[in-house]
């Protein structure tokens, strides 16, 4: 697949804006972990294999390890996820394909059972985030780097 544009150097200003609200998600309080199994999930469920890619070893770096790296996909099928996990990649899986049935009440009762309000604001916010990120990788093609041993 061929890059179809650079979108950092087409919008700058929107770019800079969104690259401060990436900051302020990964500050926000929520657990950094999370983030990652979050950021990850949404990228899957969107096709953005420059953010799996880029998701998957940021994680790596900060400990994650590798079966539940693997396992994210298939998160309500492993035991190795936390309930409050659990929880948040049911709610982001419901907010990023809100299209097909919005996010159900019983949904957003059991996810207050893991998660403050402030907390779940927090993870909608950061969901919304990654998705905006996943819609520019995909629709103007970002590549990742390929490994040495794979690059053509």
């Amino acid at each position: 697949m061929k890059p179809r544009l650079n979108f950092y150097g087409q919008a700058p200003e929107l770019t800079k804006a969104l690259v401060a609200l990436n900051k302020a998600v990964d500050e926000c309080g929520l657990e950094k972990s999370l983030l990652h199994l979050i950021k990850l999930r949404a990228s899957q469920i969107n096709g953005c294999s420059f953010c799996v890619e880029m998701h998957s070893r940021e994680a790596r770096v900060d400990g994650e390890i590798e079966q539940r790296l693997y396992l994210v996909s298939a998160w309500k099928e492993s035991p190795l996820f936390t309930d409050r996990e659990r929880a948040a990649f049911a709610w982001v899986e419901a907010v990023t394909k809100i299209a097909d049935a919005g996010v159900p009440d019983e949904l957003y009762d059991k996810t207050l059972q893991h998660f403050s309000a402030e907390e779940l604001t927090k993870l909608t916010v950061a969901t919304g985030m990654i998705n905006i990120w996943n819609r520019l990788c995909v629709s103007f093609h970002a590549i990742h780097p390929m490994p040495a041993a794979n690059a053509a």
